[in-house]
C-alpha cells in the first residue's frame, strides 16, 4: 500500500479530473440532443456507456439521467464558514468525490459563477468553469431548471 505522501494531491489532480468529467458531460449532452456522432466517438461513447449513440439514440439520450448520484441545494452554513448556498450536481462519492456547484440568486436564475469540487479524504481543490465548459454547464442548469428540479430540490432543503 501507498503512503500517503506518494498520493498526488487534489490540487495536482483537479485540472485533470475536470477534463474528463467536461468530456463525459459534452457526450452525454450530445447524447441527450440526438446530435450525431463521428464514428471513433460513437465507438467511445458505446463502450463507456453499452449503447450506439447513432444507432439507439433513445437509450443513448436517456442515460444521462443516471450519470449523476443526486442534485441537490445546499443551504447557506450547512458547513462550517459557508455562507452562500449552492446547488450540487454530485457525481461521484467517498474517496474522492466530485461535483459541479451551481451558484444563482435563485432556482431559475442562471449562475453567476459555476465551480468544480474534486475532493479527498481532508483534502480539496476547485476550479471556475470557463468558456465552452461553462456554456455546456449553463445548458445542465437551464435542463435542471425547465425540469423544476432547481425549485423542488431547494424547496425540500429548506422544509429539513
Amino acid at each position: 500500500m501507498p503512503n500517503e505522501e506518494s498520493q498526488p494531491t487534489c490540487e495536482e489532480r483537479v485540472a485533470m479530473e475536470l477534463e474528463s468529467r467536461i468530456h463525459d458531460l459534452r457526450q452525454l449532452w450530445r447524447a441527450h440532443c440526438q446530435e450525431d456522432f463521428e464514428e471513433a466517438d460513437a465507438a467511445e461513447f458505446e463502450n463507456d456507456y453499452g449503447v450506439n449513440p447513432n444507432e439507439d439514440r433513445e437509450a443513448a439520450a436517456e442515460i444521462i439521467y443516471d450519470f449523476g448520484l443526486s442534485f441537490d441545494y445546499v443551504a447557506p452554513e450547512t458547513f462550517t464558514d459557508q455562507l452562500e448556498p449552492y446547488w450540487r450536481y454530485q457525481l461521484s462519492w467517498g474517496g474522492p468525490s466530485d461535483e459541479f456547484r451551481f451558484y444563482s440568486g435563485g432556482p431559475q436564475v442562471t449562475p453567476y459563477r459555476i465551480e468544480y469540487w474534486f475532493l479527498d479524504w481532508w483534502d480539496g481543490a476547485s476550479r471556475t468553469v470557463a468558456g465552452d465548459d461553462l456554456r455546456l454547464l449553463h445548458e445542465y442548469w437551464q435542463w435542471f431548471s425547465e425540469t423544476e428540479t432547481t425549485n423542488h430540490t431547494q424547496q425540500q432543503a429548506m422544509e429539513d
